[in-house]
C-alpha cells in the first residue's frame, strides 16, 4: 500500500525521482512497468501496471457503449502512457501531463493505496485551502465505516 506525502523532484527532462518509501514497496510488490495518465490533466496517478490492468479488466467487461466508460477511457488514454522506471529509480512523467499539471521542480507525491498521485506543489496546497474537510465529509465516512 502507498501512503503519505513524500515530496521530490522532476528534472528538467521530466524525470520522477520515486521517493525511497514508495520505491521500497514497488520492489517489494510491483516490477519496473507503470501506466501514468490522469482524468484531468492536473494530476499524474501513476499506476503499477498490474493495478492498472485491474482497471482494465474491470472495464472490460463494461459494454463498449457505457458512456462513464468512453469518458474514462478517453481520458485516460489522452493522458496517459506505459513507462518503465529507469535503474536509478525514476518515470518519465509524460510531456502532455507535465505541461498541463504543471508538474516540474518539487513535486508532491501522495500515496493513494495502489497508486501514487504527482501534484504541483502550490495547486494541491490552494486546492486544500479552498476545500476544507467539513462535517459532511466526515458524516459520510461514517456511514461507509471509516
Amino acid at each position: 500500500m502507498f501512503r503519505g506525502n513524500h515530496p521530490t523532484r522532476v528534472d528538467e527532462k521530466g524525470r520522477l525521482k520515486v521517493p525511497a518509501e514508495f520505491k521500497r514497496v514497488i520492489d517489494e510488490k510491483y516490477g519496473a512497468q507503470f501506466y501514468i495518465t490522469s482524468l484531468d490533466g492536473k494530476v499524474a496517478q501513476v499506476y503499477p501496471f498490474e493495478e492498472w490492468e485491474r482497471i482494465e479488466q474491470k472495464l472490460a467487461s463494461l459494454s463498449t457503449f457505457n458512456p462513464t466508460k468512453k469518458k474514462f477511457l478517453t481520458r485516460a488514454n489522452y493522458y496517459g502512457q506505459a513507462v518503465e522506471m529507469d535503474g536509478q529509480g525514476r518515470l518519465l512523467i509524460p510531456q502532455l501531463l507535465r505541461q498541463t499539471a504543471d508538474i516540474k521542480g518539487e513535486v508532491a507525491v501522495l500515496g493513494n493505496l495502489t497508486y501514487l498521485e504527482v501534484r504541483n506543489l502550490e495547486a494541491l496546497q490552494t486546492e486544500m485551502d479552498e476545500s476544507q474537510f467539513t462535517a459532511e465529509d466526515e458524516k459520510t465516512l461514517d456511514e461507509l465505516g471509516i
